[in-house]
């Protein structure tokens, strides 16, 4: 069985249309500074994007907790954080916990691609909109708001993550065998489409803009970058333990994400070993190092010191304006699907959710390896575990 998250626990409710987004977060250690703008400028960056739909200029996300933080600094207890869904006031009377005055129209042709379907048929419900409302994207600005949570912790020790696409359907940004990860960072949060390649972007811009004249939506594959680990995050000595487990899982949580590498991924499975692996060698200072990172900062499921490098694909929004045929789940009639306001291509957000996925595993992995009841306590452990590792081998 899966362990569950052994020292952040985090869950979120709520429905697309509904009144708004919740989320609880257990674990933080008490004394961290936090402030709802330290979320809110994530929750910001999910919204962009070229491609994205009419929902994105309905919203204005914004964070309130309401519980687990005083005068700007956390308690130790569970965090409670909740967005409000600005949309919901159009939704009177068809979204809401009361009974309606009047049975709304019940959404009865499933979207090819969607949980529509499936749902439906696990869950015995003939209003698809029982499964579409959770299965909704819109979950993951509450996923956002723990990842920032989780940001704001590993920032005590200097660890961050950043995302930036770099494939939109067929267009694919230039790659260097040694990047620099800061001017990564710096471009991609510069760019609306978070790509750092500019001519890259212009052309992805344009591959959307033609999929949208064509009533069709693109895919793309993001990559998050996490930077200041230390080695020895994650264990070997269980499969539940490994931390590339762990974020693989996580990646993949996300609505619409297909496909997870670390690393080199699947390009290593087309070398050869000498071509692969890192060797290892001593910095100036003495510190193990590596001249490559093939590995992309894990070995053995144990963080190795290097930057951590996952990659992640995400399909087509399968809502279409030319939409794919479906069959009635009621009147069993071949039909075709129902279509909502739907974005394009919703990569670059995905990206952000990618980031907050990676942060909230490395918030845990930390947690675990250097947890304590307040943020002293564990900053202690963190410096003494600094010298155990700086002693290694004298």
């Amino acid at each position: 069985m899966l362990r569950p998250m052994s020292r952040l626990r985090w869950s979120t409710a709520g429905e697309s249309h509904g009144p708004e987004l919740v989320a609880i977060v257990e674990g933080i250690p008490a004394g961290l500074p936090l402030l709802a703008e330290m979320i809110d400028d994530d929750l910001a960056r999910r919204m962009r994007g070229y491609g994205r739909g009419g929902r994105m200029k309905i919203e204005r996300d914004r964070v309130d907790i309401v519980a687990g933080v005083r005068g700007g600094e956390t308690l130790g207890g569970p965090i409670a954080l909740r967005i409000a869904n600005k949309d919901f006031e159009s939704w009177q009377g068809k979204m809401g916990a009361a009974p309606f005055a009047s049975k709304p129209e019940a959404l009865t042709r499933p979207r090819p691609g969607h949980a529509d379907l499936a749902g439906g048929l696990k869950y015995d419900r003939l209003d698809l909109r029982d499964i579409l409302e959770r299965a909704s994207a819109r979950e993951t600005a509450a996923r956002v708001a723990v990842g920032a949570v989780a940001r704001t912790l590993l920032a005590a020790f200097s660890i961050d993550a950043f995302a930036h696409v770099t494939r939109i359907g067929e267009v694919v940004t230039h790659t260097s065998d040694a990047p620099d990860w800061g001017a990564i960072r710096a471009a991609a949060r510069e760019s609306e489409m978070a790509c750092a390649d500019p001519a890259a972007e212009l052309r992805m811009r344009e591959a959307i803009l033609a999929a949208s004249h064509a009533g069709d939506t693109l895919g793309g594959v993001f990559e998050v970058i996490a930077t200041g680990l230390p080695p020895g995050l994650g264990s070997h000595v269980q499969w539940d333990r490994k931390l590339d487990g762990r974020l693989a899982q996580a990646l993949m949580s996300i609505p619409a994400i297909k496909g997870v590498e670390i690393g080199l991924g699947f390009e290593a499975a087309r070398r050869l070993g000498s071509a692969v692996h890192d060797a290892i060698e001593l910095d100036s200072t003495g510190a193990f190092t590596r001249p490559s990172n093939g590995a992309g900062g894990l070995e053995g499921g144990i963080t190795n010191g290097m930057p951590l490098v996952c990659r992640a694909a995400m399909k087509p929004i399968s809502t279409l304006r030319k939409p794919l045929a479906s069959v009635d789940v009621r009147s069993k009639q071949v039909s075709l699907a129902a279509f909502e306001r739907s974005d394009i291509c919703a990569a670059p957000a995905a990206g952000v959710v990618g980031e907050a996925m990676v942060l909230i595993c490395l918030g845990d992995a930390a947690l675990e390896k250097f947890g304590g009841d307040s943020l002293k306590e564990m900053r202690r452990n963190w410096e003494g575990y600094a010298r155990q590792i700086a002693a290694y081998g004298a």
